[in-house]
């Protein structure tokens, strides 16, 4: 059931202090109301429904004139803010109700040159249907429940049993002018009801109050699921722990392989495997469900009409059962596409032509997306879907769009208008595994990545200090406590990226710490212990993430963070310098081994940077040793300039795009003649 979370003091100071005007009060309330919508994921998801409010506001000469303040294109409601609801002039919507009809692109052309503020994002494609509906809030929801009513082929008596006659039924009809039209006719039919239902699509209602709003989306939400039996919140978002997922690298090549270029990024998995997932990947009816479609429109931009569905017989045939039916997929999205785009009314380009999502007999459901975000938004739904398949197909069948509709949706003019536009960032679908991501240097390597656009694994054995550094990334990279020096902690890493995000594509290799004192003085164990991490360590955990490459089959690469000791040995300093010098070696050795998979092998020799390994401890004992200040110790090269963590980092992603360079180390130090390669 859900809850009404509508607190009478909160939504008072939404309104603000008492100086604001009566619509930027009514505003407020309305992104008041508009989250606690979007926070419930039983009634909304990514972006999806839309919430709005009508006010009286002056214009530039003074006029009082209503305006529609509606959710705004790239808004979520969960996080809106006044600016996501931008206004629009309500009267020149309210004269197009007389056309007969009004193309997609005119219509955002007429709502756009109608803004208040021009730099305002697009009016939700639903603004007409808030328009066209004389009611001060209007809301709009996606519930689980109405999902699965809206679904039934039965709808319509359905929605009677339950509600009488307090909901108007809206047919199916594709988002925008047409559907405004015609619920703007059901409400007139019966201008008592108290909200809509829109068949294959989702929920309406509307009050002259946010809260009574708010509250009929709650109330009749409820309704619906008690008919249903539902006596709990969706559970969205269940990850439990799972072993053998090597097929998931493999899938994940395979399905970057049908768009033809090598180069270009694979996907982003995000796993599902909840009980109730996997219960319903057992259904006897299962592979009739999986060809059904989805549950409402918008869900098949993120998601494409149906999955790949991998059973545990393609899995036990390995890549090639895999790749097999990765090519079926492609092959069936063709078909449709030729089957429905002759009868579109302008010409479609073809989208690509991979899935979205994914259910894994056995193993639960992937989303699958070009980046983390993107991945959890279509496992998300993917789940909502599930659930309103399995109640709606119990409870008379679930019948949602039918093909042409769910291509209407997907090739939207729109959305159509949207290809080639924007460049992707540069390390978009790459996963990151940074070790030592919790130092200093490691940390600045996995913030310079994450805001190119990688998803990042960071490693590191400080668990205090690795939550730091987690909440310094996006919601969507991962932790890993490990020591890398344990043994089978390199298989584990790659486990955690693979669990994570479906494999990996660039390992920093990058933890280590400086063992001090002359090799004559030092006894056994410790220099073992030093070569131990920093180049056992190293090796593994390169060997391991090569293995993972191996089986994507799309390259990858590896870098490693190998000190200039490696080339210029200091005084005290053989425990440390003869591990990095190893390790310089096999970096150079794995170039040469790994060249013909087209996984680089790199490495960045850096120099004096504050971090775990040169300490403040360690700077002013130096400087003082050699008699100058500790700036002028830390700023000893050819630039008279500090290196920092962040130049450091620099080093690292611009040698990752670096496509035909392997076995080089790049120097990031200022500017050191004695330190320089031979």
């Amino acid at each position: 059931m859900i809850k009404n979370w509508y607190d009478s003091r909160d939504a008072q100071n939404s309104r603000g202090s008492s100086s604001l005007c009566l619509a930027d009060k009514d505003l407020g309330e309305r992104v008041y109301t508009s989250k606690l919508i979007g926070k419930n994921p039983d009634l909304v998801m990514h972006g999806g429904g839309n919430t709005s409010v009508k006010v009286e506001r002056h214009n530039l000469f003074g006029e009082l004139e209503t305006v529609l303040h509606v959710k705004g294109s790239g808004w979520d409601l969960d996080t809106i803010e006044a600016p996501g609801l931008p206004g629009v002039r309500l009267e020149p919507l309210l004269k197009l109700r007389k056309l007969d009809r009004l193309s997609d692109e005119d219509m955002v052309n007429v709502q756009r040159s109608n803004l208040l503020d021009s730099s305002s994002p697009n009016p939700s494609v639903e603004t007409l249907l808030h328009a066209f509906l004389p009611y001060k809030f209007v809301d709009h929801t996606h519930a689980t429940p109405f999902l699965i009513l809206a679904n039934l082929p039965n709808a319509t008596k359905v929605c009677r049993e339950i509600f009488g006659d307090r909901l108007g039924i809206v047919p199916y009809i594709m988002p925008g002018f047409d559907l405004a039209k015609k619920a703007a006719e059901v409400f007139e039919d019966n201008p008592k009801v108290e909200g809509l239902l829109l068949l294959n699509h989702g929920h309406f209602t509307f009050a002259d109050t946010a809260k009574q709003s708010y509250d009929r989306i709650v109330s009749h939400t409820n309704e619906v699921a008690d008919y249903f039996n539902l006596k709990e919140e969706t559970k969205i978002g269940e990850r439990r722990s799972s072993k053998n997922l090597d097929f998931l690298p493999i899938l994940r090549g395979r399905i970057a392989d049908l768009n033809g270029n090598k180069d270009e990024s694979m996907p982003i998995f995000n796993l599902r495997n909840g009980r109730n997932l996997i219960q319903f990947l057992k259904r006897k009816d299962v592979k009739k469900l999986e060809k059904r479609g989805m549950a409402s429109p918008d869900h098949v931009l993120r998601t494409k009409g149906k999955p790949i569905f991998l059973e545990t017989v393609d899995l036990a045939s390995g890549s090639g059962g895999i790749k097999n039916k990765v090519i079926q997929f492609r092959e069936d999205y063709l078909k449709y596409f030729q089957r429905q785009e002759p009868n579109a009314t302008e010409r479609k380009k073809i989208l690509k032509s991979d899935p979205k999502h994914a259910w894994i007999e056995n193993i639960g459901v992937l989303g699958i997306g070009a980046n983390g975000k993107a991945a959890s938004a279509a496992a998300d739904l993917a789940e909502q879907n599930i659930l309103v398949r399995g109640v709606g197909e119990d409870y008379g069948g679930f019948f949602p769009l039918k093909e042409k509709d769910m291509f209407d949706c997907e090739y939207w003019s729109l959305e159509q208008a949207k290809l080639g536009k924007g460049k992707s960032p540069v390390f978009q679908g790459k996963v990151v595994i940074v070790t030592g991501g919790a130092g200093a240097i490691g940390l600045a390597v996995a913030k310079a990545f994450s805001k190119l656009g990688a998803n990042l694994l960071i490693v590191d054995n400080d668990v205090e200090r690795l939550d730091q550094a987690k909440k310094q990334l996006t919601p969507w990279d991962a932790s890993i406590t490990c020591d890398i020096t344990k043994p089978d902690s390199a298989e584990k890493i790659m486990e955690a990226a693979i669990w994570n995000f479906g494999g990996v594509d660039i390992l920093i290799s990058n933890a280590g710490t400086a063992t001090s004192g002359a090799v004559i003085d030092l006894d056994d164990k410790k220099f073992r212990d030093a070569f131990e991490l920093n180049f056992f360590a190293h090796k593994e955990c390169a060997v391991q993430a090569a293995k993972v490459m191996k089986l994507q089959g799309r390259g990858g690469q590896i870098l490693f963070n190998i000190s200039k000791q490696a080339v210029n040995p200091g005084p005290n300093m053989g425990a440390y310098g003869m591990p990095k010098a190893t390790t310089m070696f096999l970096m150079r050795q794995l170039a040469l081994e790994l060249g013909d998979d087209g996984i680089r092998v790199n490495g960045i020799n850096a120099d004096r940077i504050r971090s775990g390994l040169l300490t403040d401890k360690f700077i002013k004992s130096r400087a003082t040793s050699r008699g100058v200040t500790e700036d002028v110790y830390m700023q000893g090269n050819l630039l008279k300039k500090e290196v920092e963590a962040h130049h450091v980092a620099s080093g690292f992603t611009a040698l990752a795009q670096l496509d035909v360079t392997t076995g080089h180390v790049l120097t990031v130090d200022g500017g050191n003649t004695a330190a320089e390669l031979r």
